[in-house]
This record gives C-alpha cells, structure tokens and sequence, in this order.
C-alpha cells in the first residue's frame, strides 16, 4: 500500500508558518537576558568519512600555522576554559574558541582518532568523550 506524504508534508509547512508568524510579535520586545547555544555536530560513520574529517582537521591546522601538535587548544577571548586528554597513539584534536565564557572538554583514548571542537559566540558548554580507533568528528557550538 503506498500513501503520499504530500498532504502530511503541506500541513507540516502550514504548522510551521503560522507558528513563526505568531512569533513574529514577541521578536521585537524579546527579553535581554535570553541566551542560549546551537550545537552541530559531525560524525564519520564509515573508514572514508572519518578519513574525510580527519584529513580536513589536518589541513586546518596546517593553514592556520599548526604543525607537528597532536593537542591544540586556541583561545581568543576571555573567561574561556578548555582541556583535553589524549591516550593510545596518533590522536590529534583542536579545541578553539573565540568570544567568551565558552568551556570545552575533549578526551581521546584508543587510537588514530581526531575532533575539531570549535565554540563561537558566548558561554557555549561542549563535552567530548571519543574512544575506540580511526573514530573522527567535529562539533560547532555558537552561544549567544
């Protein structure tokens, strides 16, 4: 039996339009203490993808004048605190922040893994905990 999603897909756009313009009144008088973050995160899930991930994160630190660290943490800001741990071999990792308030944690174990954790904005939270081999990713925070 086959059922189109087009009317379900036209009712989902129509919940979502009236949702928005009955939001648009309270935009202009919103509230100056409302903060807040946005997390995106990237995961390979296959050898090529976090081959992928991996090979950009390299390349990235080799643009931004990074080589030869397996741990880079880039701070510009204040009131920022970063860490990260690495255990096994041929881990490579970059924590970087720019605006303020913003902490980060990355911990590696296993082996031949690598993250880019990057926060932007102000006092975004981001904890990653990568174990196993050959495991990459990435997470993009923005606070506001």
């Amino acid at each position: 039996m086959f059922v189109s999603l087009k009317p379900l897909k036209v009712v989902a756009v129509a919940a979502i339009a009236s949702f928005s313009a009955a939001g648009m009144n309270g935009v202009a008088y919103a509230d100056a203490q409302l903060s807040g973050q946005l997390s995106i995160g990237i995961q390979g899930s296959n050898p090529d993808e976090n081959a992928a991930i991996a090979n950009g994160l390299f390349l990235y630190a080799l643009f931004q004048g990074l080589s030869g660290d397996t741990a880079v943490l880039q701070q510009l800001g204040n009131g920022n605190t970063a860490s990260m741990t690495q255990g096994g071999f041929g881990n490579f990792g970059i924590v970087e922040q720019k605006g303020d308030g913003h902490t980060a944690s990355l911990d590696q174990s296993g082996n031949q893994n690598a993250f880019g954790l990057f926060q932007f904005g102000e006092g975004t939270t981001g904890y990653v905990s990568q174990g196993g081999s050959g495991q990459s990713g990435l997470l993009f925070q923005f606070g506001f």
